[in-house]
């Protein structure tokens, strides 16, 4: 069942301010800023909805210890039938991809492991860790690959807890615009 735009609202406001985690900021936190981030870099619109939707998965996903997880929770897959027919595939394919691009920035840039916070490497391990040649080439021929790229570069820059970002309802606005019909946002 598709979430409207206004139960999105909801879930990030009721669900946002746990820990993102084991990083210093709050899943609201790193939302907004993975969002900004990605507004600041010019990119359109659906892919500003991405980096805010991101990790929706999370708050929908059972709860699990977040500072010792023993499986990864597949985030990226369990917000997209909640997504699905709300978005369009230019929203949706980059939160499906970014744990993927993460597979795939340690497999092509040596540096990229090295920048990685302590729990995303733990993460990494979870997911499969870093892609194989082969892996790493059938993910960049996807549609969608190089905006999955991006949007993890944004995610792994999202977690400052000192940062300052627009509010939810400056996003919520972007969610509006670049929805499939999704009813309005209530005022």
């Amino acid at each position: 069942m598709a979430l409207t735009l206004d139960e999105i609202t909801g879930l990030f406001h009721a669900k946002g301010a746990v820990q993102y985690g084991a990083e210093a900021v709050t899943q609201q936190q790193h939302a907004l800023q993975c969002a900004y981030l990605a507004e600041c870099a010019g990119a359109p619109p659906t892919l500003v909805a991405a980096a805010l939707l991101h990790d929706l998965g999370h708050l929908l996903a059972p709860r699990h210890e977040p500072t010792s997880p023993s499986a990864d929770d597949l985030h990226q897959f369990i917000a997209l039938p909640f997504l699905r027919g709300v978005f369009p595939e230019a929203v949706l394919a980059p939160i499906r991809l970014h744990v993927d691009a993460k597979r795939y920035m340690c497999r092509v840039d040596p540096s990229y492991w090295a920048g990685l916070s302590p729990a995303s490497r733990k993460s990494l391990v979870l997911q499969g860790g870093p892609f194989s040649e082969e892996e790493a080439h059938d993910f960049m021929a996807q549609a969608f690959a190089a905006d999955a790229v991006a949007l993890r570069r944004w995610d792994d820059g999202a977690k400052d807890p000192q940062a300052s970002t627009p509010g939810w309802t400056h996003y919520a606005a972007v969610l509006q615009r670049v929805s499939c019909g999704a009813p309005a946002l209530a005022r």
